[in-house]
């Protein structure tokens, strides 16, 4: 695909939530069929040394790709409790639709090496421990809700757009709010290791609001610090409250109020400078795309009443929509 922007103006245009910076955002940050049936044993504790990206082993492959072929087994990361993105089943099997694509990916991963018999193994991990674990290879993919951001992609590498949100707050209801400037010597929540931390200190310095963050270990902590009265907000992606709320059917006592205080572009994230995971990546989206899968796959998780029983209704967003059109034309949308 042609890459239309540096990534510096990517992310001064992301500021503006443009189609082509939030879409070149991910494209710029990676590394260089129907989804599969989930395999039992959702929390797979199997580590096995992935090889440098650039090492060739004796197949003639490198990377994650070499693993995955002498071990037979894709190791997918992901959180628990992040509907519609990554949760339990009530069997506790792991479904959402980041796993949808993770499991897309797998099966690109399988006709790739000419195996079909590849088997998908899941490990828990947290928003502190998931990208060490793709560092460290104990996973190879990383299904959640992950921003993309320049700091990440030093380390790791990201798929190109799955989602597009931004932070925001959660309040009791009735709270007085009329903008971001409502948070001046409030005490917030967020959970360690999110994108979030730092979007509220950046605004606490630039406007002396005085905020006093309290992290909490995830975002199920969070909410309860909340819940129970020890803060006064709770700051994170919009549509991971909204899952939240729709979870605690709590829409009568909390609300999500404000402007968006961040844009963050969410990615399958994979092991830094890993191409050839990058080319498989890409060919799976570009499959879903072509085969007119991703838009059924978008709508089983966010326009329906998802199996717990909870449902958003969200609708695809424009950078979205274009980020998935790149697959159909190979072009990125126009700078706006």
């Amino acid at each position: 695909m042609r890459r239309l922007i540096t990534m510096r103006r990517l992310i001064s245009a992301a500021r503006g939530a443009s189609l082509t910076a939030l879409v070149s955002l991910l494209l710029l940050t990676s590394g260089s069929g129907q989804p599969s049936s989930p395999a039992p044993a959702p929390n797979s504790q199997t580590t096995t040394l992935t090889p440098p990206a650039g090492a060739w082993d004796e197949t003639g492959l490198s990377g994650t790709l070499a693993k995955i072929s002498r071990t037979g087994v894709a190791t997918l990361g992901y959180r628990d409790g992040l509907a519609p993105f990554s949760f339990q089943d009530r069997s506790g099997r792991p479904i959402g639709y980041s796993i949808d694509l993770c499991n897309a990916i797998v099966e690109e991963i399988g006709r790739t090496l000419g195996r079909d018999e590849l088997k998908v193994e899941y490990q828990t991990v947290t928003s502190e421990t998931r990208l060490p674990a793709i560092v460290e290879g104990k996973i190879d993919l990383e299904c959640g809700s992950t921003t993309a951001n320049l700091q990440r992609a030093k380390t790791v590498s990201f798929s190109p757009l799955i989602f597009v949100s931004g932070t925001k707050i959660l309040v009791k209801k009735g709270t007085p709010w009329t903008d971001f400037r409502n948070l001046k010597g409030k005490t917030v929540a967020v959970t360690a290791g999110t994108t979030n931390i730092a979007a509220i200190k950046k605004l606490d310095d630039k406007f002396n609001l005085g905020v006093k963050l309290i992290e909490a270990a995830d975002h199920e902590q969070s909410y309860q610090m909340l819940d129970d009265g020890k803060v006064d907000g709770f700051a994170t992606d919009d549509v991971l409250l909204a899952g939240l709320l729709a979870q605690h059917r709590s829409q009568d006592k909390f609300e999500i109020v404000g402007e968006l205080l961040s844009y963050d572009p969410y990615g399958i994230v994979y092991r830094h400078d890993d191409r050839p995971m990058k080319d498989v990546i890409e060919r799976a989206f570009r499959g879903l795309v072509v085969n007119n899968e991703i838009d059924p796959i978008y709508d089983r998780w966010f326009g329906r009443r998802l199996p717990n029983g909870e449902a958003f209704h969200v609708p695809m967003s424009p950078q979205l929509e274009a980020a998935w059109d790149a697959f159909r034309t190979g072009i990125e949308p126009e700078h706006e």
